[in-house]
């Protein structure tokens, strides 16, 4: 069965944010993006219940990891190269600033932080983590570069009373 798809992902369809916004730019403040980011979230929730929003949360985020290292990252062999660029990149676009606690590459392990964040720094406490979406994204960025698939798990969250999100990386291997 064949699906026509209106809204099929697709770098192009960023537009030309300099022509479109010649007098406001390319930044916008961190309440719009978690505006768009929470109603979506809470409208998802509403139809497909709470596991599934996680699940659609952390596939977008695979999407954009894989975008992101295709378009704004340049394909590295070493480690340290890599998580270079990417912190580089990260906090030159206000996303996070990104720590690597530990790498174990050969087994496939790693434990990152973001902090700073765009989804949830500065937020109340909630008792849960809510970085679902980061999972996915940090997922994606992983594989693009290892060329093997990670699965990411949100290990601490500032919802949860850390100051830093911290995230499990395992290799799938």
């Amino acid at each position: 069965m064949t699906m026509d798809r209106k809204y099929k992902f697709s770098w192009d369809h960023l537009g030309d944010i300099e022509a479109g916004r010649p007098n406001l730019g390319n930044t916008t403040r961190v309440e719009v993006y978690r505006l768009m980011q929470f109603t979506f979230r809470d409208i998802i929730e509403q139809h497909v219940g709470t596991k599934e929003t996680d699940t659609i949360f952390y596939e977008a985020g695979l999407l954009a990891g894989k975008e992101f290292y295709t378009n704004m990252l340049t394909p590295q062999t070493d480690i340290n190269d890599f998580v270079k660029q990417l912190q580089d990149t990260l906090k030159e676009l206000g996303i996070g600033i990104l720590r690597v606690e530990k790498a174990d590459m050969e087994k496939g392990e790693l434990i990152l932080t973001v902090s700073e964040d765009l989804d949830c720094s500065g937020l109340p406490e909630l008792d849960y983590e809510i970085c679902s979406y980061d999972e996915g994204f940090i997922a994606a960025l992983l594989e693009c570069f290892a060329g093997i698939p990670f699965i990411v798990k949100e290990i601490d969250c500032w919802c949860t009373g850390d100051r830093t999100c911290r995230f499990s990386a395992t290799a799938q291997k």
